[in-house]
């Protein structure tokens, strides 16, 4: 070996070294899948796994919805978790068997007032708005022409013209006259402008009249869904009341017996 060679050195590598990477230990994929899997839970009713932030106690749901679940499912226990999507199936279902013990068989707006509580949406709307986005050009024509025919700027400016029309007659006389007195061709353009006018104003009414029933029906299904809401608020604290009442019944007698036996230690 000549004196300018470098015998190789063992153990670690030397700083500067870049032949050896440095190992960090791996995780485990069996531990991760047992770490997430412990994050879930199964549904009572479904058993597929959700995360517990989806879940809640069939005990802490109010009685009247409990015990219809408990209809189809009697084998489930109090603390048994259910999934936020079954839940909301069984909402709609106890809705829809509610209104139609009370008003009978159910309409299409019943049935859309119950999936509405069931998803949590909205029901208020402005129907004018989107009926008014599909007028045609006739329809809008008729309707600004029944709106112009029950002003008074209509009424003013018809009796300026009439006003105008027998007065030019009546001062140029019958032999220079275009309209002479009785006034034959002012009768036949008031009676074209009336035949004319009646069907846009009925065309207009019609609408208004459909406007009317939307507006009506986006009333009702508004008001049942308030009722419905204030109703399941009323049994909600009803059942929050009661469970703290019976909370506080416990917790006072629990007191009383640890004073019953401080006294019998004394």
């Amino acid at each position: 070996m000549s004196d300018h060679q470098i015998p190789p050195q063992d153990g670690p590598p030397q700083d500067g070294d870049d032949s050896v990477e440095p190992t960090f230990p791996s995780a485990d994929p069996e531990d991760a899948g047992g770490l997430l899997s412990s994050k879930r839970q199964p549904c009572a009713i479904s058993g597929k796994r959700r995360p517990k932030r989806d879940l809640i106690a069939l005990d802490a749901l109010r009685p009247s919805l409990a015990d219809r679940i408990r209809h189809d499912h009697p084998h489930l226990e109090p603390d048994a978790q259910i999934s936020r999507q079954e839940l909301a199936r069984y909402r709609s279902l106890y809705v829809a068997e509610l209104l139609k013990e009370e008003h009978g068989e159910l309409s299409e707006l019943d049935r859309e007032v119950a999936e509405s509580l069931a998803r949590h949406e909205t029901l208020a709307e402005n129907p004018e708005e989107e009926y008014d986005d599909h007028r045609t050009l006739g329809e809008r024509l008729s309707d600004g022409l029944a709106s112009f025919g029950g002003s008074w700027a209509f009424l003013i400016s018809f009796a300026v013209v009439l006003c105008v029309w027998m007065l030019i007659n009546i001062l140029e006389g019958e032999a220079r006259a275009f309209d002479p007195y009785p006034f034959i061709l002012l009768n036949l353009l008031l009676s074209c402008l009336a035949a004319i006018q009646a069907p846009v104003i009925m065309m207009s009414q019609k609408r208004q009249e459909a406007k009317d029933r939307l507006r009506s029906e986006n009333d009702y299904r508004v008001n049942l869904k308030a009722e419905l809401e204030i109703r399941h608020l009323h049994e909600k604290m009803d059942y929050l009341i009661q469970r703290q009442w019976q909370r506080l019944t416990e917790i006072q007698q629990l007191q009383l017996e640890i004073m019953q036996e401080k006294r019998l230690r004394k």
